[in-house]
């Protein structure tokens, strides 16, 4: 598997090597090897969880404000267009957005660190979506920003054909900004002597 750097700080794109022949094709989505020599604990993935979306629907951006959590995201069938959003202050990509296809037949997955939010739009009329999750879910620290703010200009490959009640109210980025320090601290760096 290789491994790659993504667009914002700290992202990680997984491109495994599948074996293809007459039949279709075998691959190994997830190694615990791999990942760790990613830099990642594979032991802290904690949730696996999947969804499936119709051609044209919108989920997202969402987020935690508790800090947030890690996503190892993969399109397991069909293809989407994924998006991440960094809303860590202290980031170096502080405000960017990152964009790519994600589908069953190159297989990549990519890893988001805490403190982005993600959404993605389905390409294909059937799409599912896995992710491995690095926290429990918490319905009480969810977050959302609004998908289609002018201000973070995602595009968008598609028209929106289905939003959830939840997404379509979500605010913009700017009502969320003066809260970011709060829900995504700077990590602390614990330095030892040496």
């Amino acid at each position: 598997m290789k491994v790659l750097e993504g667009e914002l700080a700290g992202v990680l794109l997984l491109e495994p090597q599948p074996v293809r022949d007459e039949r279709g094709w075998f691959s190994r989505t997830f190694d615990a090897d791999d990942v760790r020599a990613a830099g990642l604990d594979p032991a802290a993935f904690v949730q696996d969880s999947q969804s499936r979306s119709r051609r044209g629907v919108v989920r997202g951006l969402h987020a935690r404000r508790d800090g947030g959590e890690g996503k190892l995201v993969r399109c397991s069938a069909g293809r989407v267009w994924d998006v991440a959003l960094d809303l860590r202050p202290w980031s170096p990509t502080f405000l960017r957005h990152q964009e790519l296809l994600l589908d069953d037949e190159s297989l990549v997955s990519v890893y988001l660190p805490a403190g982005l939010a993600h959404g993605f739009q389905a390409l294909t009329p059937v799409a599912d979506v896995c992710y491995r999750i690095d926290r429990r879910y918490e319905p009480g620290h969810d977050v959302t920003v609004r998908w289609d703010d002018p201000d973070v200009a995602l595009r968008w490959p598609l028209p929106a054909s289905s939003i959830s009640e939840r997404d379509a109210a979500a605010p913009p980025l700017a009502q969320v900004l003066p809260l970011l320090a709060e829900w995504f601290p700077e990590p602390v760096v614990v330095r030892t002597a040496s």
